[in-house]
């Protein structure tokens, strides 16, 4: 395109399938919008009326025009379809092996840790070629993490996470915007995503402060909240060993089962007496307003250190 930019770089995997998604349903809109505008000039030209004695040949309808009008839409409309959904459930489901990344939203700013300890606000820094998923929540309302160079939009929900990632094939800056509206300073909501080298990536996590890492903090915060006293490894507190239990089934009381996952630790955290789990009391008391949506990140990767309970489920 030369000096004619319409369209962002292309800065990642999936950024190339989305554009040429667009420029499918581009083309498409274009070739019938132009075909329809012609042939109804053509047609208002070659069949006027050109004197009050002349009067249309009756038509008592064609068959094949209205199978043919109806057969090939409807195909298009599959090919988008089908398209469409291929390139979403791809960018849908992170790789296992991807770098993790949590992501809290703020009116107006972006709040991002890294596994390895280090904090950032309306900035990210992350490897090239590797992919990277997002856990992403909100404090306030809901926002959007919008990476045009990336073709990726995710809305971030106040009380749930969100997920998505991405993985970048070119090394850079790139815009970091909030694509919803959330507040008078919503256009302030910006930042930058720094694609770096490998080598340049791990330079800059070791030259970091030294604060620990993610499940580190939140073992330090599990014994400031006195979580310890309960939750005891042997199962002997008031309330259940969390050993392991991140990933299996936690059987609850009055019969049902829920998956450990972040959604569950989250709302145990904030909302104890929502689940209850089998055997216990609901004497928990509820660490809404105490602990900030950092913190119960911390918690959860802490518990997720846990290791693996003996007989692979969770109680």
């Amino acid at each position: 395109m030369g000096t004619l930019r319409l369209f962002p770089d292309q800065a990642s995997t999936i950024a190339p399938e989305v554009d040429h998604l667009l420029y499918f349903l581009l083309a498409v809109a274009v070739f019938f919008t132009l075909g329809i505008f012609l042939s109804i000039l053509y047609f208002a030209i070659r069949y006027r009326r050109r004197s009050d004695r002349e009067l249309p040949h009756v038509i008592h309808g064609g068959l094949t025009l209205e199978i043919l009008w109806s057969v090939i839409p409807f195909g298009l409309t599959m090919v988008m379809f089908t398209w469409g959904a291929s390139v979403f459930f791809r960018e849908s489901r992170p790789p296992d092996h991807a770098l993790q990344i949590y992501v809290v939203g703020k009116q107006w700013m972006w709040k991002l840790q890294h596994m390895e300890g280090q904090r950032e606000i309306n900035e990210l820094h992350i490897p090239l070629g590797r992919p990277v998923r997002l856990t992403m929540t909100s404090e306030d309302v809901i926002h959007s993490f919008y990476v045009p160079a990336f073709r990726t939009k995710q809305d971030v929900v106040p009380g749930r996470y969100s997920t998505t990632w991405f993985q970048p094939t070119k090394a850079g800056r790139y815009h970091l915007f909030c694509a919803e509206y959330c507040g008078t300073n919503h256009s302030r909501m910006i930042g930058w995503i720094d694609v770096m080298e490998p080598q340049d990536y791990q330079n800059w996590l070791s030259g970091g402060a030294p604060q620990g890492t993610l499940a580190e903090s939140g073992q330090k915060l599990f014994e400031s909240l006195a979580c310890v006293n309960c939750h005891k490894a042997d199962g002997t507190g008031r309330c259940p060993s969390l050993v392991g239990v991140f990933g299996n089934t936690v059987h609850l009381a009055g019969g049902g089962t829920v998956t450990a996952n972040e959604e569950y630790i989250r709302e145990s955290i904030l909302r104890p007496d929502a689940k209850i789990v089998a055997g216990y009391q609901p004497v928990m008391p509820t660490f809404q307003g105490l602990v900030t949506e950092e913190g119960v990140v911390q918690l959860i990767e802490y518990i997720k250190s846990l290791g693996q309970k003996p007989g692979g489920t969770g109680r």
